[in-house]
């Protein structure tokens, strides 16, 4: 049985921060996601953070288990960083913003584009186009905040999915506390959004089940914790993630099989979510041999048919569709779809995800003001 798409309009990622705008008292569509009236309203990222994951180890994370109310919110599909911080980012799903994975096809040079490390022929702002969340707030007179890595701050990916924000860099949690703290409370009424990314880290090194991703969710558990005391009283702290995580016992090495190359011109996506870019006038041969071939271990669709499921948003603007694959590959709960001989360096990885699966895809909506428990609807 094929799992149900995000929650597109409801509880997705790109409901957030458009929630969180109207809760700061601006101008939006009162529907779907509603969050707790505030004056300020920080929300922090917590990379790789699973709602799976957390209910398995709250005994590692009392504060945030402490937290866990409301239902988990669902990110866009791919679950993976890049389609999830430009669905924050831009408050749109991914058939509309078009970041549609780690690796996609760039139609006007037919060359896989890695939309985490980019290239340096690719304009951010001309791929991601659509105003961001925090555009559109500046143009309403809200303030804007983003704290992140140093190395990001004008990173292509910041560029097409976080313009609009003013950056402020911290590279270890004591900084981040202490930044993100400093920003929300510098204006009366403002919008800040702080980023955590050694969580996945571990995880795909170490895999999500591993002793050292423990050791840092207790470690993010700490440094949320810290932070919430460190906000004003009367700013609203948000704690999501940007997709679960998995440790497959089943890899499947597609560079082994040749029937799985074979029709097949680019291979884009990442382990648990494929685009597969085929010749042309050989779509159908290779839906067909990859549906047979993987059988149960993975959910194989045609472009045309994960568009009509809804997998990427309610529509996808047609100038877009090219940047999907011609066959679109969700890997089942516990299949990882490796190529050692193409992505050597990213089949090594452990932990993983990507999939439409609940486990890579349902991540925590956790929210608490000066310590205190509070529910979103």
């Amino acid at each position: 049985m094929r799992p149900a798409a995000p929650a597109y309009g409801q509880r997705s990622a790109a409901d957030l921060l458009p929630a969180a705008v109207r809760s700061l008292g601006f101008p939006g569509a009162d529907e779907g996601l509603r969050l707790p009236a505030a004056d300020r309203v920080c929300v922090l990222i917590v990379d790789g953070l699973g709602s799976a994951l957390l209910r398995t180890h709250t005994a590692d994370a009392p504060f945030l288990a402490s937290l866990d109310g409301a239902p988990p919110l669902t990110v866009g599909f791919p679950s993976t960083t890049a389609t999830s911080m430009a669905g924050y980012g831009t408050g749109l799903p991914p058939g509309e913003h078009g970041m549609f994975g780690y690796q996609v096809r760039d139609p006007s040079r037919n060359v896989l584009l890695n939309l985490l490390r980019w290239d340096r022929v690719t304009v951010p702002e001309e791929w991601q186009p659509r105003p961001t969340v925090f555009e559109r707030a500046a143009a309403l007179g809200l303030p804007g905040f983003h704290v992140g890595p140093a190395a990001f701050a004008q990173s292509p990916l910041t560029r097409a999915v976080w313009r609009g924000a003013e950056y402020r860099p911290a590279d270890s949690p004591g900084v981040l506390i202490a930044e993100t703290a400093a920003a929300v409370a510098q204006e009366p009424r403002s919008l800040t959004v702080a980023y955590y990314s050694s969580v996945d880290h571990a995880g795909h090194v170490h895999g999500s089940r591993s002793a050292a991703w423990r050791h840092e969710l207790a470690v993010a558990d700490r440094m949320v914790e810290r932070l919430a005391g460190a906000l004003p009283p009367d700013a609203l702290l948000i704690v999501v993630g940007d997709h679960g995580m998995v440790d497959p016992s089943v890899r499947i090495d597609l560079d082994a099989d040749p029937a799985l190359s074979e029709g097949v011109a680019l291979l884009g996506g990442e382990a648990r979510a494929r685009h597969v870019y085929t010749v042309p006038g050989a779509s159908d041969d290779v839906l067909a041999a990859w549906t047979s071939i993987l059988g149960d271990a993975a959910w194989v669709l045609s472009r045309e048919a994960a568009v009509d499921a809804g997998w990427f948003g309610p529509t996808v603007r047609p100038e877009l569709l090219a940047r999907l694959g011609d066959v679109i590959v969700a890997a089942g709960p516990d299949t990882a779809l490796i190529a050692t001989e193409r992505e050597p360096r990213e089949s090594r990885l452990v932990g993983l995800h990507g999939s439409i699966a609940p486990a890579d895809l349902e991540v925590p909506l956790l929210l608490a003001r000066a310590g205190s428990v509070v529910t979103g609807r």
